[in-house]
C-alpha cells in the first residue's frame, strides 16, 4: 500500500470509528468472525476495490478475501464483487470507510465511461481536471482512467496553463507565452482562449494547446478550422452529458469536463454479512 494511501485509510478510520466501534463493542464478542459479500447494485464501472480491502486490512491483517472482479470491469446490478472474511468487529468498523471510498471512485469511472461512450465515433478524447477533492486528487484521477478517461495535468507543476487571470495579469497572451518560454523548462503550454481573435493570437505564438473555453459550439467550429492543426484543440466549460458530443465533433482533441470528478453521484454499492 503506497504511503499516501495508507494516510488516507488512517486518516478516515480515526474520523469514523475514534476511541472505538461502539455499537459492536457492546453486542458482537471480540473473537467473533464473519464472511461478508460486497455487492453492485446498479449498472457500473468498478474501481477501487483495493483500497476497500486495503481498509479492512488495516483493521486485521488476517482478513481473507476473494476479489471477484477487477477495477475497471463493467459490472451488472446484482453481480458480487468480493468476498470477505474476518474478524466481525473490525468488518463492521470498515464497512462505512471502505464503501465510502468504492462508491466514490466507482462513481466517477461510471459517469467517465458514459462521456466515452457519447463521443465514440469522434477523435476526442474525454479529460478530467483539477476540480478534485483536496487530498483525492490520485485517487480520483486513477477512476478517470479505470471509465476510459485521460488524465489533464496531474497539479500545477506539471504543465503550463495559462489562463485568463494570468492573462490579464501579463499583459497579453503573447507576453505571456513569452515569459513562459523564457523559463526554458520544455513543459508543454496550453493557452486558454475565449474568442476567435485569442485564438489568432495563441497561434501566432506557436503555443502547443489551444483550449476553447465556453464557446459556443459554432464558433468553436469556426476555430477547429482557423487552427487547422498547427496546435492541439481543447474544449471546456460547463460540459455535460447532453452537450458533449456536439463539442466533439467539432473536431476538438480534447473535451476537459470537471463534472467526472466534482459532480459524480455515488455508485450503489453495499456489504452484506452472509
Amino acid at each position: 500500500m503506497e504511503h499516501s494511501t495508507r494516510e488516507l485509510i488512517e486518516k478516515a478510520l480515526a474520523e469514523d470509528v475514534g476511541p472505538g466501534d461502539v455499537t459492536s463493542e457492546a453486542t458482537i464478542s471480540a473473537d467473533a468472525t464473519s464472511t461478508a459479500a460486497i455487492l453492485a447494485k446498479q449498472d457500473l464501472i468498478l474501481a477501487g476495490i483495493a483500497i476497500a480491502t486495503d481498509v479492512f486490512r488495516q483493521l486485521d491483517p488476517d482478513f481473507r478475501f476473494t476479489l471477484l472482479a477487477k477495477d475497471g470491469d463493467k459490472i451488472i446490478a446484482g453481480t458480487e464483487i468480493a468476498r470477505l472474511s474476518g474478524n466481525t468487529r473490525a468488518l463492521l468498523a470498515g464497512e462505512r470507510v471502505a464503501l465510502n471510498l468504492l462508491q466514490h471512485l466507482s462513481g466517477i469511472a461510471t459517469l467517465t465511461a458514459r462521456y466515452v461512450d457519447a463521443v465514440k465515433g469522434s477523435k476526442a478524447v474525454i479529460l478530467d481536471t483539477r476540480k478534485t477533492l483536496p487530498g483525492l486528487r490520485q485517487l480520483e484521477k486513477y477512476a478517470v482512467r479505470m471509465g476510459g478517461g485521460k488524465n489533464h495535468r496531474m497539479g500545477l507543476y506539471d504543465m503550463i496553463l495559462i489562463k485568463d487571470n494570468h492573462i490579464k495579469a501579463a499583459g497579453s497572451i503573447t507576453k505571456a507565452v513569452a515569459s513562459a518560454r523564457a523559463e526554458n523548462n520544455n513543459l508543454r503550454i496550453e493557452v486558454e482562449t475565449q474568442t476567435l481573435d485569442e485564438v489568432r493570437e495563441a497561434l501566432e505564438v506557436k503555443t502547443d494547446i489551444i483550449m476553447l473555453d465556453n464557446m459556443p459550439v459554432d464558433t468553436m467550429s469556426a476555430a477547429v478550422n482557423l487552427i487547422a492543426g498547427r496546435a492541439l484543440v481543447e474544449a471546456s466549460g460547463n460540459v455535460t452529458l447532453e452537450t458533449v458530443r456536439q463539442i466533439a465533433v467539432t473536431g476538438v482533441d480534447f473535451v476537459s469536463a470537471g463534472s467526472l470528478t466534482h459532480s459524480a453521484p455515488a455508485a450503489d454499492i453495499s456489504m452484506k454479512i452472509t
